[in-house]
């Protein structure tokens, strides 16, 4: 038990405090602008934040990984608030929590599986795309100081760690924030700061359960907000889960993932925040700092808690073009460049699921739904692929004709199947040997039924041999003809 909190939590103290500080910083604003997003005040998405970095920290499946709130689930609660008000969103919050949960023990968090490597890159480098274009407006229509601070804070980012000894005992991140904080202070630079971003809380969070009424008018009001939510919120986390467990080589547990997203939001609604999930571009930022624990997301919500409430006369005098230099770091590792290098090299059709999913998600601002596209060309392709390589042989004796069917039917080659065969030669005995085939569904049956019925009204004598037992008892139950299964027999 010992060996298992140490090996989670305190193995990596001084990396996971570090790491945790730096999130911190980089969530403030974050917070506030997918609190702006949403329709409501910024200690919304700052309680939000605080919380569920907290709770996800001990309930989670991803050690290091930071989840808050989040700009794909903020576009989703407009609607919701401006119609009905922040009431609501806290109910749908909650509800959105329990979906989760379920969705753990339903144990969902398998359906991962199903999202090929192509669909993963195109999330990761469409993510990449839009944490640099969100940081454009920070850098539209201001002084040259800005740009000085930017340019600054990216070669401190990148020059630092070359220092010898000192260069990687501290996250170059974390020198950027302070280092030009310091110097807009001292040089009194008249640029944009956290505190311009909105008003800091100066209270701690309360608990708070939502004031609606418990209906079934309710319920029909705030369930489709909440799916969309629910679904949105697990697809995020369980594809940055995916690209953790490639960069730190671990693995990570998804059905516990899902839970703990559930848990941690039934948490945020609570205490007065809305719904949030894994947030890639903050997780690469702790992963990249040296955060690898537990501890480093409990970090994260423990210090941005102490640092709105506490230390907001400091915080507010961060300048964003810091930050700024902070987030385009992460949208430049985050991106696979590998990618680019090797597209020629990469199979057309997995380069399409890619681009589609990059292209969807770009132009809807959608996870979702540029994963979902992304995972149909994927199973198009597959399916397609698969047909293919069913193939058909004949050969005829004197007065015999034999088929060998290799391959898998099923729907998308029962076509091709049926078309294989020869109408025209009437032969006395026709053998159809499946021994190297696979029937998967009734279209398949359908088919072999097709062709077995046509060869004996020619006349002909039809045996079928070699059917694998699975095979079997998929046409016993689909075939709707007595003919086909006594050949079986």
């Amino acid at each position: 038990m010992f060996k298992k909190i140490h090996s989670q939590w305190f193995f990596n103290i001084r990396g996971d405090l570090l790491s945790g500080l730096v999130v911190a910083l980089a969530l403030i604003p974050e917070a506030i602008a997918f609190s702006i997003i949403a329709g409501v005040d910024p200690k919304v998405g700052l309680y939000a934040s605080f919380c569920i970095a907290v709770i996800i920290a001990f309930v989670g499946g991803r050690p290091g990984m930071i989840s808050a709130a989040t700009g794909a689930m903020a576009l989703l609660m407009v609607t919701l608030v401006k119609q009905y008000g922040l009431e609501y969103l806290l109910a749908a919050t909650l509800l959105t929590g329990v979906l989760q949960i379920l969705a753990g023990f339903l144990k969902l968090g398998g359906l991962m599986r199903f999202v090929s490597k192509s669909v993963v890159t195109g999330f990761v480098n469409a993510l990449a795309i839009l944490i640099f274009i969100a940081q454009l407006p920070q850098l539209t229509d201001v002084t040259w100081h800005v740009y000085a601070i930017t340019a600054a804070g990216l070669g401190i980012i990148y020059l630092f760690p070359l220092i010898p000894k000192i260069g990687k005992s501290v996250p170059s991140t974390l020198i950027c924030i302070i280092a030009l904080t310091g110097a807009a202070v001292y040089l009194g630079l008249d640029v944009r700061t956290v505190g311009d971003m909105g008003q800091l809380p100066d209270t701690l969070p309360i608990f708070l359960w939502p004031d609606v009424p418990l209906t079934l008018e309710t319920l029909q009001i705030i369930l489709p907000y909440s799916l969309g939510l629910a679904v949105v919120g697990l697809l995020e986390s369980l594809m940055t889960a995916n690209i953790l467990d490639e960069l730190t080589d671990t693995k990570s547990n998804r059905n516990q993932e899902c839970k703990g997203q559930g848990i941690a939001n039934i948490g945020a609604g609570l205490l007065g925040g809305m719904a949030g999930c894994a947030m890639i571009g903050q997780s690469v930022i702790n992963i990249k700092s040296g955060g690898r624990g537990r501890l480093s997301t409990f970090c994260a919500g423990f210090f941005l808690l102490i640092m709105v409430v506490f230390l907001s006369d400091w915080i507010r005098h961060i300048p964003m073009a810091a930050l700024v230099a902070v987030m385009i770091m992460v949208s430049i590792g985050s991106f696979s460049w590998s990618s680019v290098k090797e597209f020629k090299k990469t199979p057309l059709s997995s380069n399409i699921v890619m681009l589609t999913t990059v292209a969807v998600v770009l132009s809807t601002h959608n996870l979702a739904l540029g994963v979902l596209a992304g995972v149909l060309l994927s199973a198009l392709f597959f399916v397609n692929k698969i047909a293919r390589l069913m193939v058909v042989k004949q050969e005829m004796a004197e007065a015999e004709l034999g088929y060998q069917v290799i391959g898998q039917v099923f729907f998308a080659s029962s076509e091709k199947f049926f078309e294989s065969f020869d109408f025209t030669y009437a032969a006395e005995k026709v053998v159809i040997d499946l021994t190297r085939a696979h029937f998967w569904d009734m279209t398949a049956v359908a088919a072999l039924e097709q062709v077995v019925l046509k060869y004996q009204r020619l006349g002909a004598d039809v045996s079928v041999i070699g059917m694998n037992e699975a095979s079997k008892t998929v046409i016993d139950k689909f075939a709707t003809h007595a003919e086909l299964k006594l050949l079986l027999h």
